[in-house]
């Protein structure tokens, strides 16, 4: 896959729609969103480690966890 000219292509022809926006395809409330970041987090770090980006893959790793954290967190009650 290669994401570089088409998605420079895409974001100047369209405008990025705001953090604070939630569309009709995006996880809402914060435990769902924080699952969702998780997910999203877990694949981006195995497609960085896989093509030798481990510090990414690291960091993204640690970006799951917190997700999960908070997911958990959400859940519970607490914030």
């Amino acid at each position: 896959m290669y994401f570089g000219a088409e998605r420079m292509y895409r974001a100047k022809d369209r405008p990025m729609p705001l953090p604070d926006r939630v569309t009709s395809t995006e996880p809402s409330g914060r435990s769902a969103v924080a699952s969702y970041v998780a997910t999203l987090s877990a694949d981006l770090a195995s497609l960085a480690r896989r093509t030798g980006l481990d510090t990414l893959g690291y960091l993204l790793e640690m970006v799951r966890l917190e997700a999960e954290s908070a997911s958990r967190n959400g859940q519970n009650g607490r914030r």
